[in-house]
């Protein structure tokens, strides 16, 4: 798996090709976990910030450490 880009060497559609890539929804909760590790959001709504921008992925990312 290839380093998420960060917000200087990217375009928006970079990251948030990054985020589909990285974060890919199985269909299947009980075993994927995705969406509960972002409090039920999906991942690229969870990484707006990110995708758009705003933040870096680390800085994004640590909003949803337990």
């Amino acid at each position: 798996m290839r380093a998420c880009p960060s917000i200087k060497d990217s375009t928006r559609e970079e990251r948030l090709q990054w985020v589909h890539e990285r974060y890919v929804c199985i269909a299947d909760c009980d075993q994927c976990g995705i969406c509960e590790s972002f409090h039920g959001q999906d991942p690229e709504h969870a990484f707006a910030d990110y995708i758009e921008g705003r933040a870096e992925m680390l800085e994004v990312a640590s909003r949803y450490r337990r």
